[in-house]
């Protein structure tokens, strides 16, 4: 039997996790090979890049598709399960499960409005019309996929520690040009505690005057209390 394609993988996945346990993503391959009956050579198939195999690439982004939607969820690193509307899904018996379907869910639409929009895309998208040329569908595959893995890793930023958070803020900073090194900055992360400075990094290589910074992982504006407050911390520093 053909490898399935993302779509026609997303119902039996979600059956899958009807059990209501936690699994990741290898037993779902495992369990989908199963069900689609391929062969060891089906199984093992690799994407172009060699990277992957065809059937986990495919399965991982039927995962991403049903969690935009909100019939599944992550419970820890590597790790997921099905949600109640997951399970309202499978209670109505639906036919299959593809992009079509998951469009009756506002979340899924929304995620893929702003895919749209951040690609700049003022007409339907190239890998639904039947006549794109190879080039066409080949660079409208490599967008869908950035704009896909910039999604994921916002989401893996946001459920990450905040010590990460702080690092990978500092971290950003220097590769933007600012002055000293990352272990000089990576040393000053964590280790102030007073009034909520988060970190110190040098505004210039000769580190004549120094950035304090204050991390802050918030899906809103941050209010003018936590400004306050952190403009204290930096009065205490002397900071200008």
């Amino acid at each position: 039997m053909a490898i399935p394609d993302y779509q026609t993988v997303m119902l039996p996945l979600l059956r899958f996790l009807g059990d209501g346990n936690e699994h990741n993503i290898g037993e779902v391959v495992e369990s989908l090979a199963a069900e689609f009956d391929l062969s060891a050579g089906e199984r093992q198939q690799l994407l172009e890049s060699g990277q992957q195999t065809i059937i986990r690439n495919r399965a991982g982004w039927a995962r991403t598709y049903l969690k935009k939607a909100g019939l599944i969820e992550s419970t820890r690193r590597g790790f997921f399960r099905i949600t109640r509307r997951g399970q309202s899904v499978l209670a109505s018996k639906p036919g299959c499960v593809d992009v079509k379907y998951l469009e009756r869910f506002p979340e899924f639409v929304a995620f893929r409005e702003l895919r749209h929009e951040r690609a700049d895309e003022s007409s339907a998208p190239i890998d639904s019309q039947a006549d794109a040329t190879p080039e066409e569908a080949l660079d409208a595959a490599y967008q869908r996929l950035r704009l896909d893995l910039d999604a994921e890793l916002l989401d893996q930023v946001k459920n990450a520690s905040p010590s990460f958070f702080e690092r990978l803020v500092v971290e950003l900073l220097v590769r933007m040009g600012y002055g000293g090194t990352l272990r000089d900055a990576g040393q000053a992360v964590g280790r102030i505690g007073d009034g909520g400075i988060d970190g110190i990094i040098k505004e210039d290589r000769l580190g004549l005057d120094v950035i304090y910074i204050q991390a802050k992982r918030w899906e809103s504006t941050v209010g003018r209390p936590e400004i306050q407050k952190f403009a204290g911390a930096l009065q205490g520093h002397r900071a200008h």
